[in-house]
């Protein structure tokens, strides 16, 4: 679905931000991409929806390929939520927010309506009046109006750079539930985050970018439970995981392990 091939790109008069990357995204993906500030993963992201250029190499969205094709003709495929959702927020009320995009694409108002009223339901802004102005809402209230003005466009690659900035628990969940039912419909979901934990238990793969390269690509246990790998590039893996080590027991998350305790216990 998404492809990249020995993808560079230097800002102007900076270092280089993303350095012969290639990587291929298909259908029902949920990745995680991780690595310390600077290592080049939002602008990773803002390569592969088109809102850069690859200065070498290529970005290819199905067959449309972003050097030639319009930003508004790819994000017909590809949704990105930015960190900052002050960046995104422009519109005088949450339901002309949302209602944008779609109005653009030449949707009838009843469907309009329809997918608005389903896409802030889906975020926790369901009980919010149509009417009210964004910036009546809490950051983390404007980051899931951003999120949800992306998914009521359905999206076959919805990106979310650290969309649970300013979310409690509660609200981390929900996004990823969300990010799942995506998942399970077909879509896939590229997430750029710190939290392992949420990482553990939802991503199927993580990419680890280091010094604008892609340094690790695999399955999310197999990543997350190389300690050794995780410390020797400075993150900190998951207690869960290093738990699961001291016991001699093949799990990352706090599920897992306890799961896996009690059915060496039932076999006893």
């Amino acid at each position: 679905m998404i492809e990249l091939k020995n993808v560079s790109f230097t800002y102007p008069n900076g270092p280089k931000a993303v350095d012969k990357v290639s990587l291929s995204i298909g259908r029902g993906e949920f990745i995680a991409l991780i690595g310390h500030s600077g290592a080049g993963k939002t602008t990773l992201a803002k390569l592969i929806v088109g809102l850069l250029k690859p200065k070498t190499g290529w970005v290819k969205v199905g067959d449309l390929d972003t050097k030639t094709t319009p930003v508004s003709k790819i994000a017909e495929h590809v949704g990105y939520v930015f960190q900052n959702p002050d960046l995104m927020i422009f519109s005088a009320t949450i339901y002309d927010e949302v209602a944008f995009a779609l109005r653009n694409r030449g949707y009838g108002e009843d469907e309009i309506k329809k997918r608005v009223v389903q896409a802030l339901k889906e975020v926790d802004l369901g009980h919010k009046p149509l009417d009210t102005p964004p910036y009546m809402l809490s950051f983390g209230e404007k980051h899931r109006l951003a999120i949800a003005s992306v998914l009521a466009t359905e999206p076959d690659l919805l990106i979310l750079d650290e969309p649970t900035t300013g979310l409690d628990y509660a609200r981390c969940l929900k996004i990823m539930e969300i990010c799942e039912r995506l998942v399970k419909k077909g879509k896939s979901v590229l997430i750029i985050t710190h939290d392992f934990g949420l990482i553990a238990e939802y991503a199927s793969r993580v990419l680890v970018m280091k010094k604008s390269r892609i340094i690790r690509d695999g399955v999310t246990k197999d990543v997350l439970g190389d300690v050794e790998f995780l410390k020797s590039e400075g993150f900190m893996p998951l207690q869960s995981t290093l738990l699961a080590r001291k016991l001699g027991v093949n799990a990352i998350t706090p599920r897992e392990l306890a799961s896996t305790i009690l059915e060496k216990k039932a076999l006893k």
